[in-house]
């Protein structure tokens, strides 16, 4: 049968697309790095237009070069940090910037092109359709999100909303998240047919949430720069909390997502209540088969190594960058033993 003859009766193929949906979400977590970069080497607002179909192609010529240089020096980050700034030194941030948005383009299109393939191949198992256009269209609301984050820093300020930030890489997560969660179904569809889709627990769930808040933390860290404020640990100079941190005149909210110091001090300890949750998760999916586990535990001791050195290296980028990408491992591995605990519970369902 040719490629483009379609079949005359559906071929689910759960496992064919289980992996390209793992693909899709490798890619999330490449742009996760790359807008890591793009944040640690203040990037992110040398593209100053939303241009989702001629954006993709870059400055072709001088004249081109010099008329997206000009945007940049209109927004006031330019006056503040780069005043002076070489077409150069522009050229070196825009790149970053520039594949940022260009990943965000691709996974958009492999993942629309997966789904139209597998569809027309009538090779998506029953169900599975509906959810990956509902993947589909939270990328595209996340070019949304994207833009009204970089928007945040065009006009007023010198660095986008640290708000808006952690809003953007959450929904980025979440995007790769429910690819995860969706592969791992179809996986287990294509080793037993009549397998039921896992459902979060409750501990799976009190996981995923501790662990979410911490990086969430992480983006408030990154969008205050909370992170060059004390490069010791476990000691912040030579207290536990430094006198003063706290600001006394502004509310607790606002410390606690706006005070560089309460920042920085709280994403360092709920690292450790993060940690403690999603190896109890761990612990629990051994009965499922000790991968999970395994995975967990493993990206748990890195993620906590890696944080540590971030601080201390007073925020190598290189480091930084390797600690937000195992954030989103770490993410991964909790996810798959949330899955293999769910899955347990259904399949204990099914039997009763």
């Amino acid at each position: 049968m040719s490629l483009f003859t379609r079949p005359a009766l559906p071929r689910p193929a759960p496992r064919a697309f289980a992996r390209w949906l793992l693909v899709v979400a490798a890619l999330v977590l490449l742009i996760v790095a790359v807008g890591g970069i793009t944040r640690l080497t203040e990037s992110g607002l040398s593209i100053t237009q939303w241009k989702p179909i001629r954006g993709i192609v870059p400055p072709l010529n001088d004249a081109q070069w010099q008329e997206e240089f000009a945007g940049y020096r209109r927004i006031p980050q330019y006056a503040a940090f780069n005043a002076g700034m070489t077409l150069g030194g522009f050229k070196h941030i825009y790149f970053w910037e520039y594949l940022h948005r260009l990943l965000a383009r691709a996974i958009g299109t492999v993942l629309a092109l997966v789904l139209l393939v597998f569809w027309w191949r009538r090779a998506i198992p029953k169900g599975y359709g509906r959810r990956t256009v509902a993947i589909l269209l939270l990328g595209a609301l996340q070019g949304v999100v994207g833009w009204w984050m970089v928007a945040s820093g065009l006009e007023y300020r010198t660095e986008v909303s640290p708000y808006r930030l952690a809003i953007h890489l959450l929904t980025a997560l979440l995007i790769y998240g429910v690819l995860i969660w969706t592969a791992l179904d179809l996986f287990a569809l294509a080793r037993r047919p009549s397998a039921q889709r896992a459902r979060l627990t409750g501990l799976g769930t009190v996981a995923i949430a501790t662990l979410v808040i911490q990086i969430m933390l992480g983006a408030f860290t990154a969008g205050l720069r909370a992170g060059y404020a004390f490069a010791s640990w476990p000691l912040m100079g030579d207290r536990l909390f430094p006198a003063g941190g706290w600001n006394s005149a502004t509310n607790a909210l606002t410390n606690l997502t706006a005070n560089p110091v309460v920042v920085q001090f709280v994403h360092r300890w709920w690292a450790w209540i993060a940690a403690g949750a999603v190896l109890l998760l761990a612990r629990r999916a051994r009965r499922s088969g000790r991968g999970p586990t395994h995975a967990v535990a493993t990206a748990v001791v890195l993620q906590i190594l890696l944080g540590i050195a971030t601080l201390m290296s007073g925020v190598k980028i290189e480091i930084a960058v390797a600690h937000q990408a195992m954030a989103a491992l770490l993410l991964a591995a909790t996810i798959w033993a949330a899955h293999a605990v769910g899955g347990e519970r259904a399949a204990g369902r099914v039997a009763a």
